[in-house]
Parts: structure tokens; C-alpha cells; sequence
């Protein structure tokens, strides 16, 4: 580490956490994935329609460059649909399913893959190409993120469609799996063509959608205002409002109050009754370091740092920075936003990612992307506790190493379920056209977090297995359960 900065700190505190993550993905470290799904393309051209076309697998990184440097990626790392499937064969072993049933499990119920045009501000026509996939419908409509990124794949949005179905399932919510996305770098458009772009994809993909059918909600690269327009895209085609059709949404247009902060606030509780039960532990006396600084990654560090804990590293895209005093989260977050990113942040010490990820701290929650902690830095990982604040951070193979040097994980279906809860609660407060108050929302949610958590922690011992075992046993056999009771049509 080098010491960045010293001196008097100028930036005014603020009050953190805006909803949207545009610039956060991956936290910087360039993540790709290997699959031999289909290829999509998408036009680099400003509307000449005899420009040469670039060439996008869907599967992998769609443009094979470092989303930030547009430098090639030095390693591709693993398809994450290909871990998700690992990971339910894995347990759909140890359960003994049937191979019908497994495969049911395995594929999703419905994708599809969008070519759109958008007028850009120069009037030229550029295609953009998105997706969106439904994992399975047993439990109910599905439910998942759009994101924006040069990265949003079709392997990507399978994967992700796949641990929304199980997070669902283990949070006893009325939902499948969804997920879906553009590829595009939000930060390089104008908000016109922000705008522009994301209701030509609302209407492309508006069969796939709507209040009883799939609930979009926000995901990297989209934010609030992201969901409006989609909800009023969709709300003007129907000839009425249906504020139902996303959750994420502002306030003003039947947004739910605790939405912002609702994975930061659910992992901070899940980690501090995991510490105390697992490692007796208080949150108070632990120190955390976070990879990720988005919506999911500022929130748990400011719910952490207000309840006592000292979080000593934080990472975005633009680099990662140290000190062991701790940083103020919201002190931070007013920075990287007028900064542009948390590097260069007064009094602290700047780091790569990968030595973030390597601290010796109490929690490491990597809040960026998944394949981060992967069998080639899994060894050298120190944390006590990993608390899986994105979707799918950690492979399989560092799983194996995690759980041989005794490190205790948390496994995402649980660890950041908040978000997907609370999102339930405004679906369901629309549906009614009925407000809760916050309180009631953080007591609702609080309860149904760490009664699942029970759950998991009973299955632990009644089998001994681990805690992501455990949970994907409870959530596949709540799913499997539903099908057979549910049949096969016709």
C-alpha cells in the first residue's frame, strides 16, 4: 500500500447511497465468462447502416475489454450459469432429485434477446442488444434486476434468473427467478438517450413483464428513475398507471419507503446475528472491508459503521483505499460521488482490489460482481467471515478452499435477501394502493431475514452441512414441493 493523501479533509459529509450503481461493476477487476451460448451483435456505428457490425458473445464479455480501461481482460473466468449449475447438481446430489427433476431446475422457463434501435442526441440510430430470462415460475411471477453494462450477457442473465429463484424460495416469497439487461455503458449516454433507450427496451421486452407476469426492479448500472420510466412506459401502453409492474421506484410514484437501503440494512443484520451465534462475536468489535461501493456496497457500509463496526476498506471502480482507524461511510460516499470514484479519499491508504480482498479483517463483503473470490485468490484470502453481498462472489472451487481454511460464508440467497423482501413489500403495497410506514417496513423485514435465517442454521445442524448447502436444500425443496403439487401441464 501507498499512503495516498494526508492534511485536512475539505467534503462535507453526506447522506450516502444514491440507488443506481452506473461505474461500479466489478469494483474493478475485470470479470468475463466462458460458455457456448448463442452470439448476439450489436452496432458500434452512428447510424450508417453499411457500418461493420461488432460481434458480442453473449456469454462471455461482450466486448472483450476491461469495462472501465478497454484493456483485454489478462484471464476469462468461469461461465457464471455454469457455476450456478454446479451448484444446484452439487446439492441436488446430496438430495437425491431425479434427474427429470433436476433438469427442470437447470433450464430456464423463458429467454429472450432484443436488437433495438435508439436515436442518439446526434441523431444518429445505434442498435443496443438486451435480454431478459425467467428461471421458473412454481412459486409464482418472477422477480429479478435489469442491469446496464458493456458486460450483461445471456450466461449472465440465466445465472442470476437461477439464484433468484432459490432466493426467493428461501425467503418463503411468491416468486420465481428473473434477471435481465442492456448492453451498454449508461455512463456514456445522455439522459435523453438514457431515457429513450430504456423505454425502447421496456416495449420490447413487455410481453415478458408485468405485475403477475415478471416485476423488474433495479440492478447494476439502473437506478430509481430507471424504474420510473420503465413503469410508465409500460403504464402508457396498458392506457393506465401500474405501479406494480417494478419495484425500486421513487416515492412519488409508489415507491416503498426502505427500498434504497433495504440489502445494505439486511446484510448488516444477517452478518451481526451470524457473528454472535457462529464466533460470539459482537458487531461492534469487528472490522469489515467491502468491495463494491454501489447502492448495496455504501448502504452496508454506512448500516455497519452506525451500529458499531469499524469498516476499514472500501473499493470501487476506479480502486480501493485503507485505514485502519476506519473510513466514515457517508463521509466517503459524499466524496466518490463529487470525486467520481473513492480513490485519492483524504487520510487514507490506497489499494488494488485484490489486496482489499486479501485483509485480515473480521467480514470481507464483496458487494461487486460475481466469480471474485475464485480458486486462484481463495487461498489467500484472511477474513473470518465472508458475507456475500453480491450475487454469486464466490466459485464453487473457492468454496472448497474457503471451507478448508474454516473461513465461514454467507451464502447470498440469505446474506442479501433484503433487497428482494423489500421489494415484495412494495409490489404487494401497490397491488393494494396501501402505504406502510419505514418502521414497520425495517420490523417486517428484519423478522423475515432472520426467521429464514433460523431455518438455515437448524438444517446446518440437523445435517451438517454448510451454510450454503443448507440453504439451497431448504429453497430447492420448497420449489420441488410446489412442481409436484403443481403437476405437469397439460
Amino acid at each position: 500500500m501507498t499512503k495516498k493523501h494526508s492534511g485536512t479533509e475539505t467534503v462535507p459529509p453526506g447522506e450516502g447511497g444514491s440507488v443506481g450503481r452506473p461505474g461500479s461493476r466489478g469494483a474493478g477487476v475485470a470479470t468475463g465468462a466462458e460458455s457456448s451460448a448463442p452470439v448476439a451483435s450489436e452496432s458500434r456505428s452512428a447510424g450508417n447502416a453499411s457500418a461493420p457490425q461488432q460481434q458480442f458473445s453473449a456469454s462471455s464479455n461482450p466486448t472483450g475489454l476491461a469495462p472501465e480501461t478497454g484493456l483485454a481482460h489478462p484471464v476469462q473466468r468461469a461461465s457464471a450459469y455454469s457455476v450456478a449449475q454446479e451448484q444446484l447438481n452439487r446439492v441436488a446430489a446430496i438430495m437425491d432429485l431425479d434427474d427429470d427433476m433436476r433438469e427442470h431446475l437447470t433450464m430456464p422457463r423463458r429467454e429472450l434477446v432484443v436488437h433495438f434501435p435508439v436515436v442518439m442526441d446526434d441523431d444518429s440510430i445505434r442498435i443496443f442488444t438486451g435480454f431478459r430470462v425467467h428461471h421458473n415460475t412454481a412459486l409464482g411471477p418472477t422477480k429479478g434486476g435489469i442491469r446496464y453494462h458493456p458486460e450483461v450477457s445471456l450466461d449472465e442473465s440465466r445465472a442470476l434468473a437461477m439464484w433468484m429463484t432459490w432466493k426467493c424460495a428461501l425467503m418463503n416469497l411468491p416468486y420465481g427467478g428473473a434477471k435481465g439487461g442492456v448492453i451498454v455503458d449508461p455512463k456514456a449516454l445522455s439522459a435523453r438517450e438514457l431515457e429513450a433507450m430504456t423505454r425502447r427496451y421496456t416495449t420490447e421486452i413487455s410481453l415478458f413483464i408485468g405485475p403477475e407476469m415478471d416485476i423488474p426492479a433495479p440492478d447494476v448500472g439502473t437506478d430509481a428513475r430507471v424504474m420510473a420510466w420503465i413503469m410508465d412506459t409500460y403504464s402508457m401502453h396498458r392506457g393506465y398507471s401500474v405501479p406494480a409492474v417494478t419495484t425500486g421506484k421513487p416515492l412519488a410514484v409508489g415507491g416503498s419507503a426502505g427500498r434504497e437501503y433495504a440489502t445494505g440494512l439486511g446484510i448488516t443484520y444477517v452478518t451481526r446475528a451470524m457473528l454472535r451465534r457462529r464466533l460470539g462475536l459482537h458487531l461492534e468489535d469487528a472490522t469489515v472491508a467491502i468491495q463494491g461501493f454501489g447502492n448495496v456496497g455504501s448502504w452496508a457500509a454506512r448500516m455497519m459503521h452506525e451500529r458499531g463496526a469499524r469498516v476499514v476498506a472500501v473499493s470501487d471502480v476506479g480502486g480501493a483505499v485503507y485505514d485502519e482507524r476506519g473510513l466514515d461511510p457517508r463521509h466517503l460516499k459524499r466524496y466518490a460521488e463529487e470525486a467520481g470514484s473513492v480513490r485519492g479519499y483524504p487520510r487514507s491508504d490506497s489499494m488494488t482490489n485484490e489486496e482489499l480482498l486479501e485483509l485480515k479483517v473480521d467480514v470481507l463483503i464483496p458487494a461487486a460482481l460475481e466469480g471474485q473470490i475464485n480458486k486462484e485468490n481463495a487461498d489467500r484470502v484472511k477474513a473470518r467471515v465472508i458475507a456475500e453481498g453480491a450475487n454469486g462472489p464466490t466459485t464453487p472451487e473457492a468454496d472448497r478452499i474457503l471451507e478448508d481454511k474454516g473461513i465461514l460464508i454467507i451464502p447470498d440467497i440469505l446474506c442479501n435477501a433484503g433487497g428482494v423482501v423489500v421489494s415484495y413489500f412494495e409490489w404487494v403495497q401497490d397491488l393494494q394502493a396501501f402505504s406502510w410506514d419505514e418502521s414497520e417496513i425495517r420490523h417486517q423485514m428484519k423478522r423475515k431475514l432472520l426467521d429464514n435465517l433460523d431455518d438455515v442454521l437448524a438444517t446446518t445442524v440437523q445435517t451438517d452441512q454448510d451454510l450454503r448447502t443448507a440453504a439451497y436444500t431448504i429453497a430447492i425443496q420448497r420449489i420441488v414441493d410446489a412442481v409436484r403439487f403443481r403437476g405437469i401441464y397439460p
